[in-house]
């Protein structure tokens, strides 16, 4: 399946893409490949709540580009490697049985299979701005990533 079938497919199974991506073996550059599409449009989704700001504040809006920049695709990606390993030990005191590879890919496919609800949580922070609508969609995305990667934790430890 391509990618956008598999985002799709996650909102009605995430365990079922979970299993069917563990099994194709252990791949890290799939790893990685997952983790830097997800940054990329994680820190794409931060534009339009950029471009207000810097509207709003009559400021430039580059130097804050290049500092989301750095954040997304430099800064995020080694975190979420520390958080993966973090995860799996969490796991291992829970008697998971599986390894540090699946709790990486649980983590970054969360985060890509999350990031169309990040788009949207962009372009209302972007659009219209702080509020009780921001709020939905941002908390919409978090439970959906929470429950994405748990999904995955679960789906990933009881190999």
């Amino acid at each position: 399946m391509g990618v956008l079938n598999d985002i799709a497919a996650t909102y009605r199974g995430p365990r079922r893409v979970l299993r069917r991506l563990l099994s194709a073996g252990q791949r890290e550059d799939r790893a990685l490949a997952i983790l830097m599409g997800a940054c990329t449009l994680m820190f794409l989704s931060q534009w339009p709540p950029l471009a207000r700001q810097a509207h709003l504040e009559n400021t430039e809006l580059q130097p804050m580009i290049g500092g989301a920049l750095m954040a997304w695709l430099f800064v995020a990606p080694l975190l979420l490697y520390v958080i993966a390993a973090l995860s799996r030990l969490v796991a291992k005191l829970f008697r998971g049985q599986g390894d540090h590879f699946g709790a990486r890919i649980a983590l970054f496919w969360a985060l890509l299979a999350t990031s169309p609800l990040a788009l949207l949580n962009g372009l209302v922070g972007g659009y219209i701005g702080p509020g009780v609508e921001l709020q939905l969609v941002g908390f919409v995305w978090f439970v959906c990533f929470v429950w994405f990667w748990l999904s995955g934790m679960i789906e990933a430890e009881s190999a």
